[in-house]
């Protein structure tokens, strides 16, 4: 499969210090070697690679309406094999909801099924690693929010991700 038929995968674009803090955990706490991605907040698994202009135009039109946004995370969560922090954000799911008929289509089974907004920080370590891991962040965690400021479309190459786009919502308050 060529690259320009490789799936898109939408993710949130977090404000840098939420980026940073998310990202380090996953670099210290993500098996050596498996760690190809930056953290990310998922909106998209597997979007049609061929079509990229319509998925773009969707995606520019709904951020060009939205507001910068407020992601509440809401602790750490056990994946069995793995650790990350749960989120809240009615309008990052509003926005999702609007998304996703739009690409009704198009989406695969994952992208069809209920979005619980994550982010994932350790995942395919050793159960009791993760669980010990999750234990040490539940004992540190203090809620805490942070701005969602647009969207981010990679391309998948099979494991690593490439950037494709930054969308940075407007201000629709401003309107």
């Amino acid at each position: 499969m060529s690259d320009d038929q490789q799936p898109f995968i939408v993710t949130a674009a977090l404000e840098e210090s939420a980026f940073d803090w998310f990202d380090a955990l996953r670099r210290e706490h993500f098996p050596a070697g498996r760690n190809v991605v930056p953290a990310h907040l998922t909106l998209f698994h597997a979007l049609p690679g061929d079509r990229e202009a319509e998925v773009g135009a969707v995606l520019k039109a709904a951020c060009a309406r939205a507001a910068p946004m407020e992601a509440a995370v809401r602790g750490p969560w056990w994946l069995g094999r793995g650790v990350a922090y749960r989120l809240s954000s009615p309008a990052l799911e509003a926005l999702r909801a609007e998304l996703a008929q739009a690409f009704e289509p198009w989406l695969t089974a994952q992208d069809r099924a209920a979005w619980r907004p994550h982010i994932t920080v350790q995942n395919k370590a050793e159960p009791q690693v993760a669980r010990a891991l999750l234990e040490e962040l539940q004992h540190a965690f203090e809620p805490f929010a942070f701005v969602v400021e647009g969207l981010l479309v990679w391309r998948y190459l099979g494991g690593p991700w490439a950037p494709v786009a930054r969308l940075p919502f407007g201000d629709a308050r401003s309107d």
